[in-house]
């Protein structure tokens, strides 16, 4: 695993042991920097389930202007910090140990994002759960990007009244692996 283009190109990440935390494949995180790698310049990028970091710190190294990673693992909020000092963007980062809905409450108001990074572990309602709160909380910038990546077609599983509150800009499917853009509809 390693940054794939900017100012830390190349960089190998420090990636974890055993199966607790399922770093994103390589080819899918080119597919979605292809996507997004124009709009990223002096953005501010929330990495919800960050794992090692490697979205959030692809986005630094493209040009994003700062980073938020949050997990609810001190091990993965540590491989964090280490993958962003590695990287030499550690000064752009900030690294909190939380649980998703805490973090959201907490941000609420407080800081507004760009691009929202979701990846949580598959086979929760973390993401549904994540996609409501963030529909219902002042964390997103006008116009924000919310990429989540997941294996099933229905990241709102079968919420219709999480569904009504986002506009699907794309999805797409990359072996097992969906990535779903959305945006949340205008008031």
């Amino acid at each position: 695993m390693r940054i794939i283009t900017g100012t830390a190109r190349g960089t190998k990440l420090f990636t974890p042991e055993g199966e607790h935390t399922r770093p994103t494949p390589e080819s899918v995180k080119e597919a979605v920097f292809s996507m997004i790698q124009f709009d990223l310049e002096g953005t501010t990028v929330l990495d919800l389930f960050a794992g090692t970091g490697q979205m959030g710190l692809e986005a630094l190294s493209r040009g994003a202007e700062k980073a938020v990673f949050i997990d609810n693992s001190r091990e993965a909020a540590e491989l964090v910090i280490a993958n962003a000092k590695k990287t030499k963007l550690f000064d752009r980062c900030r690294v909190a140990v939380s649980d998703y809905a805490a973090y959201l409450r907490s941000a609420d108001g407080r800081e507004r994002f760009n691009f929202i990074f979701l990846d949580p572990p598959y086979k929760t309602d973390c993401l549904v759960g994540a996609l409501d709160r963030i529909s219902r909380s002042d964390v997103c910038a006008p116009g924000c990007l919310i990429i989540c990546e997941s294996e099933t077609d229905d990241v709102f599983a079968g919420r219709e009244d999480v569904a009504q509150r986002y506009e699907l800009v794309k999805q797409s499917r990359y072996g097992r692996v969906r990535i779903t853009r959305l945006t949340l509809k205008a008031d």
